[in-house]
């Protein structure tokens, strides 16, 4: 009965430990180089020459780098989704004195609304906020400041 019990237990471990796995190589999604961009959009009453907006963005284990951007500069990186589909990115957004944090990336979040645009997640950084398009052509404001 013991050993049952332990077979049993076993069975039921790998099983929650490999379902991510076959979940998402069934639709390929280990695969896909997924493409995040920021773009600055944000009016500028700055002199010529002196950025408007700052963003960094990292993970757990990958720091994109800090950027000073000027108008209409685009913010780019491209990243795959882990094993365990646990792959998050994150940025920071300073703009005119306001301060706004986004999760830029989540593997479970994103692993299909971004892929409608050629594997795209496309932030757009405004006076009002930071808004999220996956098609480039409806935008919402995901996170006003």
């Amino acid at each position: 009965m013991a050993d049952l019990r332990k077979m049993v237990w076993s069975m039921l471990a790998i099983s929650v430990l490999l379902y991510p796995l076959v979940s998402a190589v069934n639709e390929d999604l280990l695969f896909v180089n997924y493409h995040i961009h920021i773009t600055n959009n944000v009016p500028n009453d700055l002199p010529p020459g002196i950025p408007s907006l700052r963003v960094h963005c990292k993970s757990g284990d990958r720091d994109i780098g800090e950027k000073e951007m000027f108008p209409h500069e685009d913010y780019t990186w491209d990243t795959k989704i882990d094993l365990f589909r646990t792959t998050l990115f994150f940025c920071n957004i300073w703009w005119e004195g306001k301060q706004q944090t986004i999760v830029a990336f989540k593997a479970l979040r994103d692993e299909h609304r971004c892929r409608k645009h050629h594997n795209s997640c496309l932030w757009s950084v405004r006076d009002d906020g930071i808004y999220f398009s996956n098609d480039n052509s409806y935008w919402y404001n995901a996170y006003p400041w």
